[in-house]
């Protein structure tokens, strides 16, 4: 048996359980700069657990975040499945990119089989923008997230499917400045929040600009600090959404 026949066979087995328990549920977890969440959701993404998190060992290698996820997750009650929302670029649940992490083992790393190894279920790893967007968008048209956290993420939808992911945190966005390093946290601390805002709308501007999107929405932990009226088309989310994302990249 091929590894990929292994995992198939895995996987049939783990939604035999799933639909004799009600299930399937899933752990989600999201992998910030500052802080690992994570919780278990059922089949229609409700919290089947309170949310848990520790702070992220930033500039630690990745087999030490791997071990702090396991530490983490493992008073949560069972789950199925495990969907993991990464702050870099991920393809087929390999790690590209990992620029808030600090650390160069990141390059070319495969998290999704690091996390099914470790915890013993069928896992799913994209960027965490992305999967946020997941959990947003309609499916209606080109949908873009924009995420305000510790850095500045994006996604692209059309018609609720998620397209290639670009970096766009990494390209120059003001005076040689990157909207990272523009509209990341530390930025927002440094200018304070009334400068940190007018750079925001600039942003929004221009991801118009730049995609023509049918429909924006503005997440992130720091997207509950925006104090003006969006555009008809654009959202502010009140909630953070990558944890329905986590369900929905598993329906997709």
């Amino acid at each position: 048996m091929t590894p990929d026949d292994a995992s198939a066979s895995t996987e049939t087995a783990v939604r035999a359980h799933a639909a004799d328990a009600g299930g399937p549920h899933t752990l989600a977890i999201d992998i910030g700069g500052s802080h690992i969440k994570a919780t278990v959701l059922d089949r229609e993404a409700g919290l089947s657990a309170e949310l848990v998190r520790v702070v992220t060992p930033v500039g630690e290698p990745p087999e030490s975040i791997v071990a702090a996820i396991a530490d983490l997750v493992a008073p949560l009650p069972a789950y199925d499945r495990i969907c993991a929302g990464f702050p870099g670029v991920v393809r087929q649940g390999v790690v590209l990119t990992a620029p808030n992490l600090d650390h160069d083992g990141w390059q070319r790393f495969d998290l999704a089989a690091a996390l099914r190894a470790r915890l013993g279920k069928p896992t799913r790893v994209l960027n965490d923008a992305d999967l946020q967007g997941l959990g947003a968008v309609h499916g209606q048209g080109l949908e873009m997230i924009v995420t305000l956290g510790t850095g500045f993420g994006t996604g692209l939808f059309l018609d609720g499917r998620a397209l290639p992911h670009l970096e766009i945190a990494h390209h120059e966005f003001k005076k040689g400045k990157t909207y990272d390093e523009r509209l990341g946290n530390a930025a927002r601390k440094r200018v304070g929040h009334k400068k940190w805002r007018k750079r925001v709308k600039q942003a929004i501007a221009n991801m118009r600009a730049l995609t023509a999107f049918d429909h924006l929405y503005v997440g992130g932990g720091n997207a509950k600090r925006l104090d003006f009226e969006p555009d008809p088309d654009v959202t502010i989310l009140e909630n953070d959404a990558a944890f329905q994302g986590a369900v929905r990249a598993w329906r997709d």
